[in-house]
């Protein structure tokens, strides 16, 4: 999954930037004290918010970004048929109406499903959204030229897996019907009761045909949102935003609008970034960041100011770091190897390595610990804080080496305190205890990733993390489980090439649920029958923690990105 650091969230294994997009790890409000530090804490209209970003805000084009509940600063200008909830915590994992109505209409097995657009809207123009432009936003999205977005409405839509765009074929996707300007209906290959939570994604936008200009039309794309770009400055880079006239909050209960203009400064070091957050001075006053950490000596350091404190805010996401393992690769296709290995780990150990327990929450579960996920609590090898390195041995031994083993484990050079040498090393002195040598293969990120998702090239015993395109279970597991997505000639994330036909068809099953608090326990539960096989170590989820500026107010955040809600500040 890709993060709303950088607009989305499906990679596995992207910089932390990229996870810091979409989200953190677990817990909600409790955590989320950050509201600025000056007098009046009452949000009103006006003024401008800076945001100081690492990561350009490129490919500004509702087709090409790759997002998740609407992104964060795209959210401003693309508005799509459903959205996230923009709410603190776990209520913040819903989904609702955004261009809709309602969340959408299915047909009695989910393979049809219907929307009805709200009246009144209105592009920055003045111009009325219709169903046609959101039919046509999404055929867009199958150019070539804009190519980046989701890949699920190739997968999900009848007809749709050869389609070229409406550059090439003019006939459209016979799979999306408009039979008046506010009604849309999409027919599906397969039962899919997650599809509302696809319709987040900004590739349901609006766009005007005859406003199309194709590859540039990231340069100015039509505001369908309560802002519209001014400047689009080195492909993202330097974006500044000011209001839309013609939205109105009367058909959007979901995104506030406060300041007047928003100017998106990116291509800045990450520690320039907390420098100047943490010295709100001038403009930086009223500053936030959507894609920048705290590091852990920053946090320490911030710990001990309470004022700077009282500026962090704390989120969750729907992330997992673990361990691969390929069974194709000895010694790891014997399950008393993997087991073992499963019971050596030491997680307080590897949580000291990813920056402490206010950074990394341990894991022993495959899926995140929230409800929306499906989070059903199981430690099927349980290892205690520390490592069982007793039990660890004896598996060994029944496994066939009683006088130990040596492998190797292949990690990323980045420092991203995920896939990175210091957690490889963490690992390496824990299986030591139990008479497991380990020999550390880092590699280059780029190789890393190439190496790690290509099947030819797979090791057996890896360092990897994957996030959620939105939360729930679905787009956890499925990538990861499911045998019909091992990808031979391409990137695969199934490292475990695991194609259990009780595990597809369960896979399945669930995806014709729309009843999405059913479908989550079936995901918890499946979750369990799969962690029994030990194809991963799941080690931990990672903490966000993030500095605002003095200045700034309401802040809002949700366990679907994890990051501050850059549609609910305000600097007044």
């Amino acid at each position: 999954m890709r993060h709303p650091s950088v607009n989305s969230a499906r990679a596995a294994y992207v910089s932390l930037a990229l996870v810091v997009a979409a989200g953190a790890a677990a817990c909600g409000p409790k955590d989320n004290d950050a509201n600025g530090s000056s007098g009046d804490s009452t949000p009103h209209k006006g003024g401008t918010l800076t945001v100081l970003n690492s990561d350009p805000q490129s490919d500004f084009d509702p087709a090409r970004l790759y997002t998740s509940g609407g992104g964060n600063v795209p959210s401003l200008v693309f508005r799509t048929l459903t959205t996230r909830n923009r709410a603190d915590g776990a209520a913040g994992t819903k989904v609702v109406p955004d261009l809709a109505t309602d969340t959408g209409r299915p047909s009695e097995n989910a393979t049809v499903w219907t929307y009805t657009l709200k009246k009144g809207l209105k592009y920055e123009d003045g111009t009325a959204i219709t169903s046609a432009d959101i039919k046509y936003g999404i055929e867009r999205s199958f150019a070539p030229e804009l190519s980046g977005g989701a890949p699920y409405l190739r997968d999900w839509l009848v007809g749709a897996a050869d389609y070229q765009g409406p550059y090439k074929d003019k006939k459209g996707l016979s799979a999306i019907e408009t039979p008046d300007d506010r009604t849309i209906v999409f027919h599906l290959n397969k039962p899919e009761g997650e599809f509302p939570f696809l319709a987040t994604q900004t590739q349901f936008t609006p766009v005007p045909q005859a406003k199309d200009t194709g590859t540039k039309y990231e340069e100015h794309p039509v505001s369908s949102g309560p802002y519209k770009v001014v400047k689009n400055e080195n492909d993202g880079e330097h974006l500044v935003l000011e209001r839309n006239t013609y939205w109105s909050a009367a058909v959007d209960d979901q995104r506030k609008a406060y300041p007047d203009k928003i100017d998106v400064q990116s291509g800045l070091d990450s520690s320039v970034i907390n420098q100047r957050l943490s010295a709100s001075q001038g403009t930086d006053a009223a500053a936030v960041t959507t894609d920048t950490n705290l590091g852990p000596a920053e946090l320490a350091k911030v710990t001990g100011d309470k004022e700077l404190a009282s500026r962090v805010g704390t989120g969750h996401f729907g992330y997992t770091n673990y361990i691969a393992f390929n069974p194709k690769v000895k010694p790891f296709d014997n399950p008393k190897v993997r087991e073992a290995i499963s019971y050596a780990v030491d997680r307080s150990s590897v949580i000291n390595a990813a920056g402490g327990s206010a950074l990394a929450e341990a894991a022993t579960t495959f899926l995140p610990d929230q409800k929306s996920f499906g989070y059903t609590p199981y430690d099927l090898f349980p290892a205690g804080a520390t490592g069982n390195a007793a039990k660890a041995k004896e598996l060994l031994k029944e496994a066939g080496y009683p006088n130990g083993l040596t492998v190797t484990l292949t990690h990323d050079n980045a420092q991203n305190f995920k896939t990175s040498p210091e957690i490889a090393t963490a690992i390496q002195d824990a299986l030591k205890k139990a008479g497991i040598t380990v020999k550390l293969q880092g590699l280059e990120d780029n190789n890393y990733s190439d190496t790690v998702h290509s099947v030819k090239t797979e090791p057996g015993f890896f360092l990897a993390a994957w996030g959620a395109d939105w939360p729930s279970g679905g787009p956890f597991l499925a990538p990861i489980f499911d045998g019909r997505q091992i990808v031979k000639d391409g990137a695969n994330f199934n490292a475990s090439q695991l194609n259990d036909a009780s595990v597809n068809a369960e896979i399945d099953a669930i995806n014709k649920l729309t009843d999405l608090d059913a479908a989550a326990k079936r995901w918890g539960a499946l979750d369990k029958k799969i962690g029994a096989q030990a194809l991963t170590v799941p080690l931990f989820h990672p903490v966000y923690k993030r500095l605002v500026g003095k200045d700034i107010k309401n802040v809002v955040i949700s366990d679907w990105t994890g990051v501050l809600d850059i549609s609910q500040v305000a600097v007044k």
